[in-house]
């Protein structure tokens, strides 16, 4: 894409003119040429020979956080390939202008929108209110900020549940709350949750509440995000889990498995597996 290009090697020289000026004349010539050079060899690499269809599938098979997320800052072509809407939808409730393909004001609509297999990035900052959502489709959904208390999903009292999964997810980087009920209400498919804090409100009736609860009837494959998807179930890694009368209330043949606990000075880590039993 030759205009992206173009300004990929026009707007850098704009920041360099724009440095600070400290050292003299001498010292901004010096940037400015090394700059260069390194706009020359950056434009002249073998990978940027390669149009943008085909950049565009090689970012597909990397990971979204934090491999896609650190491609878009090479460059202007390389950003605008890597947040393309065909790699992920975004929910920003601070963009005014929702004409802009991909972009979407809650979180509800990017799930009626996505495909099977879309990932979903949830900016950072406020709270994203959400109610009984649910997801019937492979999905991935991100928050958008460097910890997962940036980015907040709240349920409210009188709702079951924020979101609840009726095939295989991932939930990753991103604070989960309900005031009351459950954060996750996991009904069949493959739940991944990681790098996530789940928080029930404390409060008389928190034995009423409980972060995941899952009440999937039996095993059984569905379309999956990964070609090694073991089946029904939830797998826990590197979550924050607090409130509620357990971390995870199960039933039918689901069984608690594989608990791992790491005590930290402000917070309680935890990986663990819900499976059925054999």
């Amino acid at each position: 894409m030759a205009s992206i290009a173009d300004q990929e090697q026009s707007n850098p020289a704009s920041e360099a003119v724009s440095m600070p000026k400290f050292g003299g004349k001498q010292r901004s010539k010096n940037k400015w040429r090394r700059l260069s050079k390194h706009l020359s060899t950056t434009s002249d690499s073998p990978i940027n020979t390669l149009d943008d269809g085909c950049l565009m599938h090689i970012f597909s098979f990397l990971s979204p956080l934090p491999d896609r997320y650190n491609t878009a800052l090479v460059c202007h072509r390389w950003r605008f390939l890597a947040c393309h809407p065909r790699l992920w939808l975004r929910v920003d409730r601070t963009i005014k202008d929702y004409s802009e393909p991909g972009v979407f004001s809650c979180i509800d609509a990017a799930v009626s929108a996505a495909k099977p297999g879309d990932t979903i990035l949830i900016a950072a900052g406020g709270v994203h209110f959400t109610s009984n959502i649910q997801i019937k489709k492979p999905l991935c959904l991100i928050g958008g900020g460097e910890l997962p208390e940036e980015t907040t999903l709240l349920c409210s009292r009188g709702t079951d549940s924020a979101l609840e999964l009726l095939s295989t997810c991932k939930i990753t980087n991103l604070t989960v709350k309900a005031e009351l009920g459950c954060c996750l209400l996991h009904r069949s498919g493959r739940l991944i949750i990681d790098s996530c804090l789940l928080q029930c409100e404390t409060d008389p009736l928190d034995y009423l509440s409980c972060p995941i609860v899952s009440t999937t009837t039996g095993p059984k494959k569905l379309p999956s995000l990964s070609s090694n998807s073991r089946g029904d179930g939830v797998t826990v890694s590197r979550t924050r889990i607090e409130g509620g009368a357990k971390a995870v209330l199960t039933s039918g043949t689901l069984v608690l498995q594989s608990v791992r606990v790491i005590y930290g000075r402000t917070s309680v880590l935890f990986w663990f597996e819900v499976e059925h039993q054999s």
